[in-house]
């Protein structure tokens, strides 16, 4: 066996500020990272969501409510920042799912060469980020 052209480093006692700043995570550790936090987002807003939901289907007047929320705002909370969670909101969902249909995917067709997880993974975050784009623009009134 050969050695090596470059010697891999060794890290025996990781120090948090010295050496995970400088460590590159590749695309698919992004994106399973990204998942879990989306599924926790998509969690712990769960009672937003609740009450999104509610305000939306209930009657007329408080679909109006739920329309004058992005409008001018609900009690201490501006439009602008109910936009925003809901943006995020907009993002878990749709990362999260993209993220999901990747592993099921790769684990209906054994599919884990790094080359296939390199693309996917890059293709989860693009799309998912290029949807939450689309949708935030409509969310943001841009058309």
């Amino acid at each position: 066996m050969t050695e090596p052209s470059h010697k891999r480093p060794e890290f025996r006692n990781i120090n948090a500020f010295v050496d995970l700043p400088s460590y590159r995570l590749p695309a698919a550790g992004w994106v399973s990272i990204l998942h879990r936090v989306s599924g926790a987002l998509m969690f712990l807003l769960l009672p937003f969501i609740i009450w999104l939901f509610d305000k939306s289907i209930s009657s007329e007047i408080s679909f109006a409510k739920f329309r004058a929320a992005f409008n001018v705002g609900v009690g201490i909370y501006p439009a602008w920042f109910i936009s925003l969670v809901t943006l995020a909101l907009i993002w878990a969902y749709l990362h999260h799912l993209i993220a999901g249909l990747r592993h099921l995917y790769m684990d209906a067709t054994h599919s884990v060469d790094k080359a296939f997880s390199q693309r996917s993974a890059v293709f989860t975050l693009a799309l998912s980020l290029g949807l939450t784009v689309l949708l935030g623009a409509k969310l943001f009134g841009l058309y």
